[in-house]
């Protein structure tokens, strides 16, 4: 017989290894992080290995994989996005979420990471958000990279309903709401710009 949650989980573990990877890739194309939020990548590293803490409590090795893979990748992007202009003074979610995150898990236990890792999500993508509103210039924000988050939040909401794992519903539903608001933005900002006039702004 089919199992669902192994299915998804495959998948899920294939998204996590390679959802960040699109924004890793552009910038060091581009060696420029315009309209990509170091605070953004940053927490995301970090709830990432919060999932990972998470995922050891509760047994779940797909989550493990993925999340682990995820949150690699998303620390290279925010050492890479310091290296091409970034400030350090942006980080300001990122060491909050962290201390709220390790005392959850040391204080609570698997109870409060459950509790808190799927506000996380909110953590780290409202940063981006807000950087993608913000700025004018969104050339080096990776749309494969948020098209990929909404459609991890797909997968991993459905295999919390099987599962029956209301931290990983509630993940992916933020996760999918806030990474569409973004792709969002971002296609908004891009038809924007073809339809702009040669020369203009310039």
């Amino acid at each position: 017989m089919l199992n669902y949650a192994s299915v998804l989980g495959s998948i899920g573990t294939g998204m996590g290894l390679i959802r960040a990877v699109p924004q890793l890739v552009r910038l060091l194309r581009a060696r420029a992080a315009y309209g990509v939020s170091l605070d953004s990548a940053a927490t995301s590293s970090i709830v990432s290995f919060g999932w990972v803490a998470y995922a050891l409590m509760t047994h779940q090795v797909y989550v493990i994989l993925a999340t682990g893979a995820s949150g690699l990748i998303f620390a290279l992007v925010a050492i890479f996005a310091v290296r091409y202009g970034r400030r350090l003074n942006e980080f300001k979610v990122a060491p909050l979420w962290f201390v709220v995150l390790l005392l959850s898990g040391v204080l609570i236990g698997k109870n409060g990471l459950g509790i808190m890792l799927p506000i996380s999500v909110l953590a780290a993508n409202i940063p981006q958000l807000w950087v993608a509103y913000k700025e004018g210039n969104l050339i080096d924000l990776s749309l494969g990279t948020w098209a990929l988050s909404m459609t991890d939040g797909l997968i991993w909401g459905v295999y919390a309903l099987i599962q029956h794992d209301i931290p990983i519903l509630g993940y992916g539903i933020f996760q999918l709401i806030t990474s569409g608001m973004i792709v969002l933005i971002k296609l908004l900002h891009s038809a924007r710009e073809k339809n702009q006039p040669s020369g203009a702004g310039s």
